[in-house]
C-alpha cells in the first residue's frame, strides 16, 4: 500500500513539508558550533542522511545563501557537518538555529507505492463516490502509520491513516487522493 515517508520535519514528528518554495526541501536544523574547527551539530529531517555527501551544496534560508559540505560525521541522533571556508566557531555561528535544504530534484526516488509528504499536502481528498472530503493539510506520523490531517471546506479536522483500509489510492499524476470512509469516521462539530 501506500506509504507517507518523511521529508523534512518540522518538529520531527510530524516530518513534513517545510520548503522555502517548490525547488528546496530542509534536511536538517544547524544548532550551534561543536568543537574549534567549524564544525556544527545538525539535527536530522531528512530520511537519508547518508545523501548528503562532501562537494555537495546546501542552501540555507534565504535560498541565496549556499554552502559546500566538506565533511559530516555521525553524532550522537545528529550529524556533525563543516563548510567550505568556515573554519572557526565565531565563522559558523552565524548559522545557528537556520535550517539547511536540498534541491528537490536531488531527493532519491521511492519504490512504488511510497511517497514523499510533501507530495501528499494541499492534494484534494474524495471519498469512493467522488464526493469532496477536503485537502491535505498535515501528516502525523504514528509508530504504526501516518495520518493524513484533511481539512474540509467547513467542519472539524478528518484523520485518515495511511493503511490498505481507508486510503484506497493516491494518484499524484491526477493530483488527487481517494479514501474510504467508514460510519463515524468523521466527527462533526458539537
Amino acid at each position: 500500500m501506500s506509504r507517507a515517508r518523511s521529508s523534512p520535519a518540522q518538529t520531527g514528528a510530524a516530518a513534513s513539508q517545510q520548503s522555502t518554495g517548490p525547488g528546496l526541501l530542509a534536511v536538517g536544523k544547524l544548532l550551534h558550533a561543536h568543537g574549534l574547527h567549524g564544525e556544527m551539530l545538525m539535527e536530522i529531517y531528512t530520511d537519508f542522511p547518508e545523501r548528503l555527501v562532501p562537494g555537495m551544496v546546501l542552501y540555507l534560508d534565504p535560498p541565496e545563501q549556499h554552502l559546500r559540505l566538506v565533511k559530516r560525521r555521525h553524532h550522537n541522533d545528529g550529524l556533525l557537518v563543516s563548510f567550505d571556508g568556515y573554519t572557526t566557531p565565531e565563522a559558523v555561528g552565524e548559522f545557528r538555529n537556520r535550517l539547511l535544504y536540498v534541491r528537490a530534484d536531488d531527493r532519491p526516488t521511492l519504490p512504488e507505492g511510497e511517497y514523499y509528504h510533501h507530495q501528499l499536502l494541499n492534494l484534494p481528498v474524495n471519498n469512493e463516490a467522488g464526493e469532496a472530503i477536503g485537502k491535505v493539510s498535515d501528516i502525523i506520523e504514528t509508530g504504526a502509520s501516518a495520518v493524513l490531517v484533511v481539512r474540509p471546506a467547513f467542519g472539524p479536522e478528518v484523520l485518515i491513516p495511511v493503511v490498505d483500509t481507508f486510503v484506497r489510492e493516491i494518484d499524484l499524476e491526477r493530483g488527487a487522493i481517494t479514501v474510504h470512509l467508514i460510519p463515524g469516521m468523521r466527527v462533526e462539530e458539537p
